[in-house]
């Protein structure tokens, strides 16, 4: 069996550190915990940039930032991509309005071919606005597309 490739930005990644009092980012928190529980069980593949490194590497909170860290190097496997498209395509999105984080990663996403997932709603607007090449939502619609349980 194929493992399907999943590309969870930071944004996604962070979601169990913010706040739990709002009903949304406990959703997208529990929806991230059974992807990565799925990642575990080796029923989908996390692909990781460069680009998760640099920004995780700049969290501020040392617990989150070794916590993120952990979970890239113990479930995370190199996005294996050819550098010059990749590039080609961030320098598309920025000219589309996206920021130059965002470019990287929906950049390297879709060079991977691997679903995208995020918890920025703007993101994940603009994603579809511009009919980016892979599929783009967040961690509960992901869920639910792919009826994880």
């Amino acid at each position: 069996m194929v493992k399907k490739p999943v590309y969870l930005d930071v944004c996604a990644l962070c979601r169990p550190f913010d706040d739990q009092d709002y009903m949304r980012i406990r959703l997208e928190t529990e929806a991230l915990n059974l992807i990565l529980s799925k990642i575990k069980q080796s029923k989908y593949r996390l692909l990781v940039s460069p680009v998760h490194f640099k920004e995780i590497g700049a969290i501020e909170d040392n617990f989150e930032r070794i916590e993120l860290q952990t979970i890239l190097e113990k479930l995370g496997e190199p996005v294996i991509v050819k550098k010059a498209q990749t590039r080609t395509r961030a320098e598309e999105l920025v000219n589309l309005g996206f920021g130059v984080a965002d470019t990287a990663h929906v950049a390297f996403a879709e060079m991977a071919g691997a679903f995208f997932i995020s918890c920025d709603n703007k993101l994940i607007k603009k994603c579809l606005n511009h009919k980016i090449k892979v599929w783009c939502g967040n961690p509960v619609a992901f869920c639910e597309m792919e009826d994880l349980r």
